[in-house]
C-alpha cells in the first residue's frame, strides 16, 4: 500500500512540473513586428476600426454577417459596408482587393491576411488592424474556435501564419 501511495506521489509530482514548464514556456512565446510607429491612424482608419470592436465577442458562424454570427471575411464586410465602402464578400476576393503594404507601413483599419492551414500559405483568413505601436500590431478577427476577438502578431501563431496586409482605405 504504501508502494502505491509513493507511486501516485511521484506521478503527481511529476506531471506538475510538466505543466508548469509548459505554461511558462507558452507565455514567453512573442514575437516583435517591425512597424512605423510615427505613422498616424486616419480618421477612417479609426472609424472602422471602432465599428468592428463592437463586434467583439460575437460567436463564429461561418457565412454570418450579423452580430448572432459572423465569419472573418463577414467581419470585415459588414465593418466596410457600415463605412460606405465596398469590398468583396470572402477572404479570397479581399487578398487581391486595394493596394498591397510592407508591414512595416501597416496601420490602423488595414487588413491582415493569413494563411492557418498547415503546409499551406494560400490565404484563408483576415483581420482588421486595431492598434500599431512599436513591436506589435493588433488585429480584430472572427476565430472559429472563440468568435470574434482582438489578437497580436507577436504572437507566434499569427507571427509564423501571416501573409500580407492589404490597404482598402
Amino acid at each position: 500500500m504504501k508502494k502505491i501511495i509513493l507511486l501516485i506521489c511521484v506521478i503527481a509530482t511529476l506531471t506538475s512540473c510538466k505543466a508548469k514548464k509548459s505554461y511558462s514556456s507558452k507565455k514567453q512565446q512573442t514575437h516583435t513586428v517591425k512597424v512605423n510607429p510615427t505613422i498616424k491612424p486616419t480618421q477612417e482608419g479609426e472609424a472602422i476600426a471602432k465599428y468592428a470592436k463592437k463586434f467583439n465577442g460575437t460567436r463564429y458562424k461561418y457565412g454570418g454577417t450579423t452580430k448572432r454570427g459572423m465569419d472573418c471575411s463577414g467581419l470585415v464586410y459588414t465593418t466596410f459596408k457600415d463605412n460606405d465602402i465596398s469590398v468583396p464578400r470572402t477572404t479570397g476576393s479581399l487578398s487581391s482587393h486595394g493596394d498591397w503594404i510592407d508591414l512595416k507601413e501597416v496601420n490602423v483599419g488595414d487588413l491582415v491576411f493569413f494563411a492557418t492551414k498547415k503546409n499551406s500559405r494560400k490565404v484563408n483568413h483576415v483581420g482588421i488592424v486595431t492598434n500599431v505601436r512599436t513591436g506589435n500590431v493588433e488585429f480584430i478577427h472572427a476565430s472559429t474556435s472563440r468568435g470574434v476577438m482582438i489578437s497580436s502578431l507577436a504572437e507566434k501563431y499569427w507571427y509564423f501564419a501571416f501573409v500580407q496586409a492589404r490597404r482598402i482605405l
